[in-house]
């Protein structure tokens, strides 16, 4: 459909700068896929073959009251 467009202006203009979030690979019923952990670099789980970076938890820490 944009084959038009990609010809004047190229394929680069075309990137957008949103940043996706990564989605949970679906199968045909709309269930969750899991990895298959035979393929070691890549993630049949997350479309697109890789699993978001984990957020690391903040820590509350423990004051001892005198």
């Amino acid at each position: 459909m944009w084959n038009w467009l990609t010809k004047i202006i190229g394929t680069d203009a075309l990137v957008l700068d949103k940043e996706y979030k990564p989605k949970r690979a679906r199968t045909r019923r709309g269930r969750y896929k899991g990895d298959d952990k035979s393929t070691a670099d890549y993630n049949e789980a997350w479309a697109g073959g890789k699993a978001p970076k984990r957020k690391s938890k903040k820590r509350k820490l423990n004051k001892k009251r005198k």
